[in-house]
């Protein structure tokens, strides 16, 4: 039975996408997630001192990554577990299916229903920003808008790709604790703890990044090995108006390197747990 089977693998993601669409979750997140970004216009009249285009932007990219990140976690944890509680994990693995397959065709299903999720959002949002540039142009004319619309709206795309790419990591993540967990409460309550860690651990590297060589900087610079920097994925302040310089073509490959290289790690440390597991 060779250890990496693509045709297995593709099994194995179209059933979990199947099955993570059907779940009453997903699809209640989804609603509540788009009812919040079309509703941005509305809460902007709370805002203060912030331009009305870039609060529905930051509105909906802040949406994006919420929701997303609880879809990530709690689909990963819930379409793992329903296999080995449903005994179904048994019967797959009984046939000629490594374990490696299985978790690697888990995680391309869940990044499929994220990549929907994605797309989705980012369309609806790219949507409502473009109605509501069109209706300021033919409010406040050409003394405003001089030099014609003001926003990018491919960068909505490349952020909903990074963000696609965080979502991918922390599915990893997820699987690999769920690899030596027995229940879905403690992978869930684990991954949003290290969703947290991996979210603010640059102001630990900053704080500490002035310090003498020491046991303490050994230990932040080990940890910011092993957990990787989510505040990277985080460009929306360097998106969408023209203003702006455009990000680099080479920061958003090195981003893609840097979280494609963090997901094979979790991947493999989740099948070297996985494998001496009793099913």
């Amino acid at each position: 039975m060779s250890f990496l089977s693509p045709s297995r693998i593709r099994l194995i993601a179209a059933n979990t996408f199947l099955e993570a669409v059907r779940q009453k979750f997903f699809n209640s997140l989804l609603f509540i997630t788009l009812a919040l970004v079309a509703s941005s216009t509305f809460f902007q009249q709370f805002d203060f001192g912030t331009s009305e285009l870039k609060f529905i932007a930051d509105f909906g990219f802040g949406a994006l990554f919420f929701f997303g990140s609880i879809l990530a976690i709690t689909v990963t944890t819930q379409l793992f577990f329903n296999e080995i509680e449903n005994r179904t994990a048994l019967t797959m693995l009984a046939k000629p299916v490594h374990k490696f397959d299985f978790l690697a065709g888990k995680l391309l299903g869940v990044q499929l229903l994220m990549l929907a999720f994605v797309c989705l959002l980012s369309f609806v949002l790219a949507g409502i920003l473009y109605w509501r540039e069109t209706v300021l142009m033919s409010q406040f004319g050409p003394e405003t808008f001089s030099e014609g619309r003001i926003l990018r709206y491919g960068d909505i795309l490349i952020f909903g790709f990074l963000q696609w790419l965080k979502f991918g990591l922390l599915g990893a993540i997820t699987l690999f604790v769920a690899s030596f967990s027995n229940t879905n409460i403690y992978t869930i309550i684990v991954s949003f703890c290290i969703l947290v860690v991996c979210q603010l651990q640059y102001i630990a590297r900053d704080a500490y990044g002035d310090m003498e060589q020491g046991v303490g900087r050994l230990l932040v610079q080990g940890l910011g090995l092993i957990f990787p920097n989510f505040q990277l994925f985080n460009v929306g302040d360097q998106l969408l108006f023209t203003s702006q310089e455009a990000l680099p073509a080479a920061t958003i490959l090195r981003i893609t390197l840097y979280a494609c290289v963090y997901i094979a790690g979790f991947l493999l440390l989740a099948h070297l747990s996985f494998r001496r597991r009793e099913i």
